[in-house]
């Protein structure tokens, strides 16, 4: 079997495989792909490769790679013992 880096596990191959699979299905499977790629891998570079590769008009998982694509909230501080006292 060949290594793809944009698929690790072909989660996305195998989401546009499934027959009549839904929107919530494909956010569920597009999660198992976020967690199965490295953390440091520019997720944005792999999910618009993976549009490339697979992307069907119309189909959920196009859909949910498309909103994967979105900009990330940065995450904000939400306080506790390190934000009050220096570290």
């Amino acid at each position: 079997m060949v290594k793809d880096d944009y698929d690790p596990k072909g989660l996305i191959r195998e989401g546009y495989a499934i027959e009549g699979i839904t929107l919530g299905e494909c956010r569920s499977i597009f999660l198992d792909w976020a967690l199965s790629v490295p953390p440091d891998a520019d997720h944005g570079s792999l999910i618009a490769g993976l549009l490339n590769r697979y992307g069907q008009a119309g189909h959920p998982m196009t859909v949910t790679l498309q909103a994967g694509l979105g900009t990330a909230a940065q995450p904000k501080r939400r306080g506790g013992h390190r934000g009050r006292v220096g570290s």
